[in-house]
């Protein structure tokens, strides 16, 4: 994948922000911070390939150190798409309106406040990175997407038995897509959202 230089400076901001902050908060697990490029930024950027979307409000659940939010918002500046992320600890919150303004991030914004508490959000795509089981995903997705919409929900290892949970109460469609950064963990690319099991 080529990456635009602007992009490249953007990111490079976003990572030294990072690293700076993670030692006050945690944003990131310690033992990854070494490889903050390939286990964090360059996994997320695999969600930006996937996704073929230029136009349309695009949502990040509980949002954290930005991952994958803030390096999708990088990865699309220059489309547009609008971006809300959605996270409910104040600090991390001001990190990523930090990183927001330091970036120049035009087409960026942040909600502190819990997913449950939100008045339907109505996006047309919506992303989350380690943040909840899928079924308390899809849950958020029937909340917050429009009937039309398009989740990358990036999940571990285990994701095919978060799949077999999640159509015990949920309809919906999914495509996963495999990690090129960590072997057997998927993006899932999920659609068509609707309560009651299959």
């Amino acid at each position: 994948m080529t990456v635009p230089r602007e992009t490249l400076e953007r990111l490079k901001i976003y990572q030294d922000l990072l690293l700076r902050w993670n030692s006050r908060i945690n944003l990131v697990a310690p033992a990854s911070v070494h490889d903050i490029q390939t286990r964090h930024i360059d996994d997320c950027l695999q969600v930006s390939e996937l996704a073929d979307a230029s136009a349309g409000h695009w949502i990040d659940l509980g949002s954290g150190g930005g991952l994958p939010g803030l390096v999708l918002a990088i990865a699309k500046a220059e489309t547009d798409l609008v971006f809300t992320l959605v996270e409910s600890d104040q600090r991390k919150a001001a990190f990523l309106r930090t990183v927001i303004r330091e970036t120049g991030l035009s087409n960026t914004s942040v909600v502190a406040k819990r997913i449950e508490a939100l008045s339907p959000l109505n996006a047309a795509y919506a992303s989350a990175r380690a943040l909840a089981p899928l079924r308390q995903l899809v849950a958020y997705l029937h909340l917050h997407l429009e009937p039309t919409g398009t989740a990358f929900l990036m999940k571990g290892r285990q994701w095919q038995a978060e799949v077999e949970d999640a159509r015990k109460e949920w309809v919906f469609d999914c495509l996963a897509h495999p990690s090129r950064t960590q072997e057997g963990a998927a993006t899932l690319e999920i659609s068509g959202v609707s309560h009651g099991a299959k």
